[in-house]
């Protein structure tokens, strides 16, 4: 079980990193921009949850995490310098998926750690936001969570779906898989439909 909580926040860093690696293109950054803006994304949320939690931060001892963010910054760049081009959609979707990954992950560590059906929501919004705020503050962007379609909502939705899939006894695999797709669907949907949560009437 511990092994397949790894390979889902292996996988959820190389997603990241990914976007972060998008971004960094877009604003033309060198080699070291890129790197650390990749890094940012992928390990920024997962620290900020872990030093909250007041448990070890999760990549102090474990060295594939960098290697994760180093694979996925050496293939995307490649893909890049051959295409001469990324869509923004392609970022937009490569960071749906980290924040599938990273918001499920990072509720299930909370309840792990002994926390709260809330606070363990709100973990996973922290786990799976904090990273891209971080990375668009970086780049000089309005961060995606405060602006736009719907995105710190479906971390909300995905942990709710996960604490109380673990409250009624559905098996944790499945827990997890049906909160990642419950975020990942209503993340694209908002990116599709356009879908947001309008508070002020703002003119065309």
């Amino acid at each position: 079980m511990t092994e397949l909580y790894h390979w889902f926040d292996l996988i959820g860093i190389a997603v990241f990193a990914m976007s972060g690696t998008l971004i960094a293109y877009d604003k033309k950054m060198d080699g070291f921009g890129v790197f650390v803006l990749a890094t940012v994304t992928a390990i920024g949320g997962g620290t900020i949850r872990d030093l909250i939690l007041d448990v070890p931060v999760f990549w102090l001892h474990d060295q594939s995490y960098f290697i994760a963010i180093f694979v996925s910054v050496f293939v995307t760049t490649r893909l890049i310098n051959k295409q001469k081009s990324i869509p923004l959609y392609h970022l937009q979707v490569a960071d749906a998926f980290g924040l599938a990954f990273f918001s499920v992950m990072g509720a299930q560590k909370a309840l792990l750690a002994g926390m709260p059906a809330t606070t363990a929501i709100i973990m996973g919004v922290i786990t799976g936001c904090f990273g891209g705020v971080t990375r668009d503050v970086l780049a000089g962007n309005i961060p995606m969570l405060l602006k736009g379609e719907l995105y710190a909502i479906t971390c909300i939705a995905g942990g709710i779906v996960y604490t109380q899939g673990i409250t009624f006894n559905v098996a944790t695999e499945m827990a997890m898989v049906l909160a990642m797709l419950t975020t990942l669907l209503l993340r694209l949907a908002a990116m599709k439909w356009h879908l947001t949560l309008h508070v002020f009437k703002y003119p065309d």
